[in-house]
């Protein structure tokens, strides 16, 4: 089985949205896809079918201050409103919403990668527990740490997925994957080091004080798997899909032309997916 990680990052995930596009114009299915952050809702809409719908939220909707500013933070504590994303914006009626029937059809298996906010584990929502309209998995997995207090889904607090997981490689080999594509939204061996992770995690301790660690250490961890994944990718049984650069976005920039040169990037750099595929 061959499968696909996208692992988001924030407003970058125009990389993966643009890769997902190339592999819908060109017929390219996967076996399994999992989805960290922004990375998880790329991988709903291109298991729905939907060309160029996540540009949209990227390069357009992410610039409303409905979607993200301080005004939300004023109001509701948490800066990104993640409800007007996936809600809003995302359900039958709303100005872009999921194709579900065509997402719940595809044969395609799907997870989504969260972090549960007391126990700083992984927790990873499979397809067939999204229902129609109802897409809090997705809020879940993008739920900044900091910039957002933690989506409740049920009983749990969640945070973004990036923390516990950001690069889900085991995962996918351990539903029975033996080729993987993943996307990264950093040069590929961009090995992490830490930077603002101690200092948010002290922010965040006295509330999650074990996704406060996670957060602390995520840096070790991106590096481990990124590192699993390059001795996969020499081995034959990985292909790394990643920008060569990404001027100065960070997770949550605001630059129409940096985001439609990224989203381009993502066009051209996926069709190394076919060799890789046909080897």
């Amino acid at each position: 089985m061959t499968g696909v990680i996208d692992v988001g990052g924030g407003t970058r995930g125009i990389y993966g949205a643009g890769v997902f596009d190339w592999c819908l114009d060109n017929g390219i299915k996967f076996d399994y896809c999992i989805g960290v952050s922004a990375g998880s809702a790329n991988c709903v809409s291109y298991l729905a079918g939907q060309k160029g719908r996540n540009y949209a939220f990227y390069n357009d909707y992410a610039f409303r201050p409905e979607y993200m500013g301080l005004d939300n933070l004023r109001k509701t504590g948490s800066y990104i409103n993640l409800d007007y994303i996936y809600t809003t914006l995302s359900v039958e009626g709303g100005e872009n919403p999921v194709d579900y029937e065509a997402m719940k059809a595809n044969p395609a298996g799907l997870e989504i990668v969260a972090t549960d906010a007391r126990t700083g584990k992984a927790v990873y929502f499979p397809k067939e527990e999204i229902r129609k309209d109802h897409y809090d998995f997705l809020k879940a997995s993008c739920c900044v740490p900091i910039f957002n207090r933690p989506y409740p889904v049920g009983e749990g607090l969640y945070f973004d997925g990036g923390l516990a997981d950001p690069i889900p490689i085991r995962r996918l080999l351990a539903k029975g994957c033996d080729r993987a594509v993943v996307i990264l939204t950093r040069p590929k061996r961009a090995f992490r080091k830490p930077g603002k992770e101690p200092v948010w995690a002290r922010l965040l301790k006295h509330n999650y004080p074990e996704a406060a660690k996670v957060l602390r250490d995520r840096w070790q961890i991106y590096n481990t798997e990124l590192q699993i994944v390059l001795e996969l990718e020499r081995s034959g049984k990985a292909l790394i899909i990643a920008p060569d650069s990404i001027g100065s976005l960070k997770i949550l920039t605001q630059d129409h032309t940096q985001l439609d040169q990224l989203y381009e990037k993502g066009l051209k750099d996926a069709e190394k997916i076919r060799g890789f595929l046909n080897d």
